[in-house]
């Protein structure tokens, strides 16, 4: 979730705000660090891309309709690539709003089994979604803590799909910050390990947490406290997959440009204001937009020829194709905004401090211990051509997690696999989902269903 890049960076000024104008419905005891005594951000990064998105907007339109036109005065002779390019026009000048999650059904044991969506809690930046599976069958009580991160937690509805047949699955389901109004307060890193903590009270004692790539920190922390408080809904097993617990670990272009740059670049550069027009207007957000350009300009080539490979196949009428193409960028292109304090937060800690893996981190004012867990089980999942959470950033949480007997560590490296690779495609369904089924079956023996697939990884 750190930048690559900001193209306003050198151009935009500087504006200052006092820390209680900047962090709503926070006090200065709260914040951590002396570089956020006064909260700096960037007046000209929304409305620069307001601009500059109403101009690609009429430009891709024009087009568009020039195409159109050419189209009608060709008639049924009109060459494939003329709609076709007035389809990628069209892609450009639209707006990607949250995507559904579109799950309605699964498939237990060759059954098909009907899915409804269910809100079981709604707090103000984020909600508990259960996916309701119309059967008796009795699995573990899974929860997925979703990255907050850009993206919506639609982006790990293959996980989901693949975990449901085995599983009685919840999710994180966290909301778009400008549409969160500056009456819900703020929200900061201590507030994100409390939703974890409360979440997994919802859903009860005898559960299971996996979190995926930036949730991992704030979640080995929860765990860590509910160990430490003696909760009776600590959850029996964690699953850990491609997130930076120890940025140390394995240095990629992301931990480089967070070791090297200063918290107030960040602040200066990255750090928005909510314009009118939205229900949080006037709040301090790292913009969604920022970071899709960030991971996007990590690989410009591959975006190109995918949008290559989606005209070639419309121009060729390869349908499913080109469907599949357009169905990775509704769902990429959707992005949401983060509060600035946790945005901020969590580059300080934990990709400048390193405060967790230093056993530094505090709660609440407390610290933060996990060599004190002992009742959760853990697997930490890799990919090894991960390169935003490389090798070795997860595995670090078994060194953190020094108290756990060696019966309930393993850890599971998967070949081939880059960062999305880890919770979605072939990699993800194949060989890491049901890794993660056969890790929580043989913690939990308590007479569930048998699982229709399962893989045990190796102990650590």
């Amino acid at each position: 979730m750190v930048p690559l890049s900001n193209p306003l960076a050198r151009t935009a000024p500087v504006s200052s705000v006092s820390r209680d104008d900047a962090y709503v419905g926070s006090t200065p005891s709260e914040l951590p660090g002396e570089q956020l005594r006064k909260q700096r951000y960037n007046p000209m990064l929304y409305s620069s891309h307001q601009a500059l998105r109403a101009g690609q907007k009429l430009t891709a339109n024009m087009v568009s309709a020039g195409l159109t036109m050419q189209m009608l005065m060709w008639g049924a002779l009109a060459p494939r690539q003329l709609s076709a390019t007035r389809d990628l026009c069209d892609r450009v000048a639209r707006d990607y709003p949250k995507p559904a999650w579109k799950i309605p059904q699964t498939s237990i044991a060759g059954k098909i089994v009907g899915v409804s969506e269910e809100v079981v809690q709604d707090k103000a930046f984020g909600q508990l979604l259960h996916f309701k599976r119309d059967t008796d069958r009795q699995d573990p009580r899974l929860l997925i803590v979703a990255p907050m991160s850009g993206h919506h937690a639609t982006l790990l509805r293959e996980t989901v799909e693949q975990l449901l047949p085995n599983h009685d699955v919840y999710i994180t389901d966290w909301k778009d910050a400008r549409e969160v109004p500056l009456s819900q307060g703020d929200f900061g890193l201590d507030d994100y390990i409390d939703y974890v903590k409360d979440f997994l009270k919802t859903v009860g004692p005898g559960a299971h947490v996996l979190a995926v790539c930036q949730p991992t920190v704030p979640t080995l922390a929860a765990v860590s406290e509910l160990e430490a408080e003696g909760a009776a809904h600590q959850p029996r097993s964690m699953t850990l997959m491609a997130g930076p617990l120890d940025t140390r670990a394995a240095a990629t272009e992301v931990t480089r440009l967070a070791e090297r740059r200063p918290i107030s670049w960040f602040e200066s550069n990255v750090i928005g204001k909510v314009p009118d027009g939205y229900p949080g207007a006037g709040r301090l957000v790292y913009p969604g937009f920022v970071q899709l350009t960030s991971f996007m300009a990590m690989k410009p080539g591959k975006h190109v020829k995918s949008h290559l490979d989606m005209l070639n196949a419309l121009v060729a009428q390869d349908q499913d194709r080109a469907d599949k193409i357009k169905g990775f960028y509704d769902e990429y292109l959707a992005v949401c905004d983060l509060p600035a304090r946790f945005y901020l937060e969590t580059v300080q800690q934990v990709f400048q401090e390193h405060s967790l893996a230093e056993g530094r981190l505090e709660h609440r004012g407390k610290r933060v211990d996990p060599s004190c867990i002992k009742r959760t089980a853990l697997l930490t999942v890799e990919g090894d051509k991960d390169d935003i959470s490389a090798p070795g950033q997860t595995l670090a949480a078994h060194q953190m997690c020094s108290g756990l007997a060696p019966e309930h560590r393993y850890h599971y490296l998967q070949p081939g696999a880059g960062h999305y690779g880890i919770f979605a495609g072939r990699s993800w369904r194949e060989e890491i989902a049901p890794r993660v089924t056969g890790f929580i079956r043989a913690i939990d023996t308590q007479g569930y269903a048998p699982a229709t697939e399962s893989k045990l990884p190796e102990r650590y």
